[in-house]
């Protein structure tokens, strides 16, 4: 599991996590059928559901986006690029893109460094089930969540900190 202190790891350390974790989801050998015809509905194939339960949680995710930056337009251009990689991830398990904004289950909240503090978490927790989740997918699948969760361990150290490279502090309002 991704610990809170995520956001204190090096690039190099969270690469070498998802490199670990894809070859847990390698050694499953797991990657689809393996012989004949398939007598599965497609619901019931390994790795449908959660990868309908990823494309469900990375939409949220936009919804807690979009929220932060409607509260906050200071945050807006840091939180676009964060966003964007999510629609791709949205895409990557084989989802449609949200095309207008999504309604956020949350407010945001009052400042921008609790809000940013607020999206670290949700990255954080996000990054964490889908790591669990690695190792009970099939392979293809598996490496997809790992690459994700490395992702949004990343997105959660770079909330954690400035534009500047400072960490963020919750009493200030400052982005």
């Amino acid at each position: 599991m991704i610990p809170e202190a995520a956001a204190r790891l090096s690039r190099r350390s969270v690469v070498a996590a998802a490199v670990a974790a894809v070859g847990a989801g390698c050694a499953k050998d797991a990657d689809g059928p393996s012989g004949g015809p398939s007598d599965k509905a497609p619901a019931s194939l390994p790795g449908v559901a959660e990868q309908a339960q990823a494309v469900r949680d990375s939409t949220d995710l936009i919804g807690r986006y979009d929220a932060a930056a409607a509260a906050h337009p200071s945050l807006a251009a840091r939180l676009r690029p964060l966003r964007a990689e999510v629609v791709r991830h949205i895409e990557a398990f084989g989802g449609k893109a949200p095309s207008a904004p999504v309604p956020a289950a949350t407010a945001a909240p009052a400042t921008t460094a609790k809000t940013l503090a607020a999206l670290a978490a949700a990255e954080r927790s996000l990054a964490d089930r889908r790591a669990a989740t690695v190792l009970t997918v099939p392979g293809g699948l598996a490496r997809l969540m790992a690459s994700v969760a490395a992702a949004g361990a990343g997105h959660a150290a770079l909330l954690g900190t400035r534009a500047g490279g400072r960490p963020t502090s919750e009493g200030t309002d400052g982005a």
